[in-house]
Order: C-alpha cells, then sequence, then structure tokens
C-alpha cells in the first residue's frame, strides 16, 4: 500500500471513530446531577438499610418487654369492679330444710362497686428478670450502633470505589487528549514529509484503542454510581455526581497497642457481648431467687348492698408470703443459663482476638499502602517524563512514534498503579474506622485532607 492510500484509510478510520475527545455531554434539558459527599452517602445509607431498620425494631421491642418486667416487678396492679344482680337461691340445694320454710328464696337483689390493688414488696425473682430485661435494651441498643457501623464501613467502600472508577475515567479521557495530540503531530508532520504514512496510521489505531478504554472506563464509573445509588436509597434515574475525588491524605502513624484498649472500650458489638452477659447473669440470681420468700399486699375497698340507698363501704388489706418447696424446673433453667453464659464468653474471647487482629490488619495494610503510594507516584512522574522525552524525539525527527505510544502505555500503567495504591490506602483507613468502633466518626475523621 503506497504512502497516499495509508494516508486516505487513516482519515477513513479517524471519521468512522468519530473525532470527539470529550466525555458525552448530557442533554440541555437534563436535570442538574446531585454532588454526592461521602459524609451524606453514609447518612442516606443508614436511612435506607434494611438491616439498620430491623436492629432500630428490636430495640422498641427490648424496651417494651423491659416496661413489661417493670410492671411485674415493682409497680401496683389496680383494677375496678362493678355489679348488680337480682337472683334466688334454693336452699334444699344447700342442705338447709326445716318445716314451713320455702324451698327457694328469692328474688334478691345486690350491689357491688369496688377497687382491687396488688404491690409486690419482696420479689426478686422478678426484680433479677427486670435487671436482665435493662441488660438486654441496652445490648440492642448496641447491636443496633454496630448495625450502623457495619453499613457506615460499607457505604464508604462504595463510596472510595466510585471515587477510583471516576480516577480512571478521567485518566483514559487524558490518554484521549494526549493520543488526539499524538495523531495531530504525526498528520502534521505526513504533510510536512516528515513523518510516514505508517507514523500516521500507529497514532490513529493508538487513538482508537484509548478511545475505547475511556468508554470502559465511563461505563465502569456509571456502573459504579448506579450500585451505590440502590445501596443508599437513591432513585436509580437520579444524575450522581461525587463531590469528593480520590486523594493521599495520610493519617499519623499509630501503635496496636494503644488503639486496641481503646477499641475494646468503643466496639458496639464488644459491648454488646458483655450485656448480654450480664443479662444472663441477672437471670442467673433470679434463678436462685426462685427459692427466696416473696412477699406481696393486695386489698380491696368498695361498696356492697341489698339496693343503691343501702350500700356500706367495706375493705380488705391482706399480707401474703409465697414460699416454693418444690420446683424442678429451676434445675433445668439453672443449666439452660450456664450453656449460653458460656457460649457468650467464649464469642467475647473471639471477638476481642478478632478486634486486635483487624487493627493490627489494618494497620500493616495502611504501612504497606502509604509505601506504594510514594513508590507509584515516583513512577508516574518517570512515565510522564520519559512521554515527554519521547514526543520531543519525535517532533524533532530524531526517532518514529512507536517510542511515544509505548511511553503512553507505560503511563497508562503507571496511573493505574498510583489509582490502585491510593485506594488501598483509603481502603485501610476505613477498615481500621470500622476496627476502631465508632465508625460513621472514624470515617468523617480519616477521610479529612
Amino acid at each position: 500500500m503506497t504512502s497516499k492510500h495509508q494516508f486516505a484509510a487513516t482519515v477513513f478510520l479517524i471519521l468512522t471513530l468519530g473525532g470527539g475527545t470529550e466525555w458525552p455531554r448530557a442533554a440541555a434539558q437534563a436535570p442538574a446531577p446531585y454532588r454526592l459527599t461521602l459524609q451524606e452517602a453514609i447518612q442516606k445509607g443508614l436511612e435506607a438499610n434494611l438491616n439498620v431498620l430491623l436492629a432500630g425494631a428490636q430495640v422498641d421491642a427490648a424496651a417494651g418487654t423491659r416496661l413489661r418486667r417493670l410492671s411485674t416487678a415493682l409497680l401496683p396492679r389496680v383494677s375496678a369492679e362493678a355489679y348488680a344482680n337480682v337472683q334466688n337461691r334454693d336452699l334444699s340445694a344447700f342442705g338447709i330444710s326445716f318445716p314451713g320454710l320455702p324451698k327457694v328464696v328469692g328474688p334478691f337483689s345486690n350491689y357491688d362497686f369496688r377497687l382491687y390493688a396488688q404491690q409486690n414488696v419482696v420479689d426478686l425473682a422478678n426484680y433479677r428478670g427486670l435487671k436482665a430485661s435493662e441488660q438486654t435494651l441496652n445490648a440492642d441498643k448496641l447491636s443496633y450502633q454496630d448495625a450502623r457501623d457495619v453499613i457506615a464501613r460499607a457505604v464508604a467502600e462504595l463510596y472510595l470505589n466510585a471515587e477510583s472508577a471516576a480516577a480512571r475515567a478521567a485518566a483514559a479521557q487524558s490518554r484521549v487528549t494526549d493520543s488526539a495530540a499524538l495523531y495531530q503531530l504525526a498528520k502534521d508532520k505526513h504533510d510536512a514529509g516528515t513523518a510516514t504514512g505508517v507514523d500516521v496510521l500507529r497514532a490513529s489505531v493508538q487513538l482508537a484503542n484509548d478511545k475505547q478504554a475511556l468508554l470502559i472506563a465511563q461505563n465502569q464509573y456509571q456502573q459504579a454510581l448506579l450500585g451505590m445509588a440502590r445501596e443508599i436509597g437513591i432513585d436509580p434515574g437520579t444524575p450522581i455526581e461525587l463531590a469528593e475525588t480520590l486523594e493521599f491524605h495520610p493519617l499519623a502513624e499509630q501503635q496496636a497497642e494503644t488503639l486496641v484498649p481503646e477499641a475494646l472500650a468503643a466496639r458496639a458489638d464488644y459491648l454488646a457481648l458483655a450485656s448480654q452477659r450480664q443479662a444472663i447473669v441477672e437471670q442467673q440470681r433470679g434463678n436462685r431467687a426462685r427459692w427466696y420468700p416473696k412477699l406481696s399486699l393486695n386489698g380491696n375497698y368498695g361498696g356492697i348492698g341489698r339496693s343503691i340507698g343501702g350500700i356500706q363501704g367495706t375493705g380488705l388489706i391482706q399480707g401474703q408470703i409465697d414460699v416454693t418447696l418444690f420446683d424442678r424446673d429451676r434445675n433445668g433453667e439453672a443449666q439452660e443459663l450456664a450453656a449460653q453464659l458460656k457460649s457468650v464468653d467464649d464469642r467475647v474471647a473471639d471477638l476481642r482476638r478478632g478486634i486486635e487482629e483487624d487493627i493490627r490488619q489494618s494497620l500493616l495494610d495502611l504501612d504497606s499502602a502509604r509505601q506504594q503510594v510514594d513508590v507509584a507516584s515516583q513512577g508516574q512522574d518517570l512515565a510522564r517524563r520519559e512521554l515527554e522525552m519521547t514526543r520531543d524525539r519525535f517532533q524533532e525527527g530524531t526517532a518514529n512514534n512507536v517510542e511515544v505510544i509505548t511511553a503512553q502505555d507505560e503511563l497508562a500503567r503507571a496511573e493505574e498503579n498510583y489509582i490502585l495504591a491510593v485506594w488501598s490506602y483509603q481502603d485501610a483507613k476505613f477498615a481500621l474506622a470500622r476496627a476502631l468502633g465508632d465508625t460513621e466518626k472514624n470515617v468523617a475523621e480519616f477521610a479529612k485532607p
């Protein structure tokens, strides 16, 4: 193929692929995209996530259980009763029979209006049940907070993935711009007779490849936004724009020996297990208290009479002591509670080791990713210098554009390495935020420049 034919084929290829080098623009009438920050994404995720909503409902149920226990253990029970009746009686049915005495007497009326009250004075079993319900309520509140921590970590990762996808799309756009400039340079040199048609064709092929990579990167970015929108409760049709970009913000170095005690005092899941354990201990105390005497007071006051006008006030106050003499069920309950306590103790020990492992692993990942960012940044700078030097050599005519295209590929790899390194560092920060507990606060703190 002659040089003239090569140039014509190149022009046809460029026209077929299209000469645009910018991202597709939205229609003029399309709504402005919603600028979403990381904190807004986390907040929306917490409001929309089903696990968080179910954990909140569990807290409400536990609060109701605690109120019922309080009513049983400490609060009086008061009721009112009123009746009026007309009746007759068969005396012989009660063994009353005298000559001249009618078998059936009546009818006669009876009216009674009365208030009844009952109050437990000493009931240690129910009191320990109340204390156990309070610990259960506290455990459910902590489990609710833990559910929020888990979702905050998950949403932060989704946002980070979207930031990475946006960075890749921006890098792909930059490569398209560089390739378009290289193609124009090759074309100008060909027109001037200082470059061959192969140089033009080679530059056009590189431009086509970079355009395809840009389309893939743009699609992956939109897919990342779509997945995040689904998880945080935003309508999938809502256009979203990230308000924050992928950037490297180093944390001050920290020691695991300092962080582990802080995490154990802040991790909601660890504290929830501690409350569950205390609830079981209170139930064990209540189990032993089933042998103790129970003292209660009850009484009533009201009016009774044969007619409304003849009602007289009457009442009763009564003290009562109940003592359990035989209760085989108590032994079975004690065995169940002992098994539950051992299970919780095993879970506490395992979670304690897991928390320390998470913290140490996050610190290792942070240190490794920090070093990767440094190396990748240096590689990026070197790749840019190589691209500038090879482009100058091609423009001066001392080399063809093979070196330029090779340098562009090297820069693309360096940019991807840098994006991966920064993503790894940011993800390690969010993992540490989760490991330390109070994830919402820590994510916001770690995301600051």
